[in-house]
């Protein structure tokens, strides 16, 4: 998402566009332009904008049924494969989930509704024939919104119809479970699209990729919701670390890297607050511009997030994972660090806590008359 420029705030999201996205419009302007010269472009540019102001109607579908539940959204990011949300949390209720997730096709629907009944879009279309440019352009934007239905309720993540089974079977199941068996269908899906791709289409190749780190993503962010749900910040807070002073130079820095086990390091003041952190690669790209001399205080990576040790651990995660710094302090009631947490130690605690619980599950009953 880093390549993404900003296009404005709309009913309070910020709306942002993925540099790639003017890639594709430019490849659908060459190809109809080559077809059919610059009357052809100019309907090819105008359809794909009118196909994202869609996409975007969609998202925003979802970000106000969020926001009916006391949910935010950071930010709306406009992607050549559609749209993505960022949305600070689902709800665990699954009712709300269900609502959300149908929220934005609803919005698909009722453009195409609208189309259809109100500007005279035909119907009976090949889907085939959507790029045929003699069809008109209400009746190609009203069957877009039609597909974009039917594409986005395939029950798999990271479409919204993998939310909406992941709902349903909330009402039955754990969330967990019910996440699982959601993002193994999403991979599958992923799979069967990579398959198809191989066939002459590499832009299936692309959303299948999309499709399964997606699922996977998913998959993993629950089971860690799951795994710090309840537990203490010690129970994965790095306590036995080193720290580096303002003063200290890189040279230093690089030989306690090499002494020690850390790849992240806190440069704290003389009172134990955390001033920043110096990370391995912002040592080696120090050393290499600038020398062993240089000032760890020149280089080090700035306001970087602290937490108290009272607080839950779940704060801890999403302090950072919003946060995008290699790790948070833990600090006491005087600011002082006194503790680390770091994305890696949380996925070790996440194995340990999987491992936990499969030690004390109870050993399976073994079946009548054996």
């Amino acid at each position: 998402m880093g390549w993404s420029i900003s296009l404005g705030r709309i009913a309070g999201t910020e709306v942002r566009i993925h540099l790639t996205f003017f890639l594709l419009v430019a490849w659908f302007a060459i190809v109809a332009g080559a077809r059919g010269g610059q009357a052809a472009a100019i309907d090819a540019v105008l359809f794909i904008l009118a196909i994202f102001a869609c996409v975007l109607a969609h998202e925003y579908g979802h970000v106000l049924a969020a926001r009916r539940f006391g949910i935010g959204t950071r930010d709306i990011t406009l992607l050549p494969i559609g749209g993505v949300a960022s949305i600070e949390r689902m709800p665990e209720k699954p009712t709300q989930e269900l609502i959300i997730a149908l929220a934005g096709p609803a919005v698909n629907v009722v453009i195409a509704f609208v189309l259809f009944t109100v500007f005279g879009a035909g119907v009976g279309l090949d889907p085939a024939a959507l790029e045929n440019q003699t069809i008109d352009f209400t009746t190609r934007l009203a069957f877009v919104n039609v597909m974009l239905v039917v594409f986005n309720l395939i029950p798999a993540f990271p479409m919204d119809g993998g939310r909406v089974l992941r709902a349903l079977l909330s009402y039955r199941f754990d969330r967990a479970f019910a996440t699982r068996i959601a993002a193994s269908i999403g991979q599958a899906v992923a799979f069967g699209l990579g398959f198809l791709g191989l066939f002459g289409n590499p832009l299936l190749i692309f959303i299948a990729l999309f499709v399964f780190l997606a699922a996977s993503h998913e998959s993993y962010a629950v089971a860690l919701n799951e795994a710090t749900k309840g537990a203490a910040m010690r129970q994965a807070t790095i306590t036995a670390f080193s720290t580096l002073d303002p003063q200290s130079s890189v040279g230093e820095a690089l030989r306690l890297l090499l002494s020690t086990t850390q790849t992240e390091f806190p440069v704290t003041d003389g009172g134990g607050r955390l001033r920043g952190v110096l990370t391995r690669d912002g040592m080696i790209r120090a050393l290499s511009e600038s020398g062993p001399d240089t000032a760890v205080l020149d280089v080090m990576e700035r306001d970087v997030p602290t937490i108290n040790c009272r607080a839950p651990l779940e704060a801890a995660v999403s302090t950072l994972q919003q946060s995008g710094k290699p790790l948070i302090g833990v600090i006491d009631d005087d600011d002082r660090v006194v503790g680390i947490i770091t994305l890696e130690n949380i996925a070790e605690y996440m194995m340990v806590a999987q491992a936990s619980r499969e030690w004390r599950r109870p050993p399976a009953r073994p079946a009548s008359g054996e």
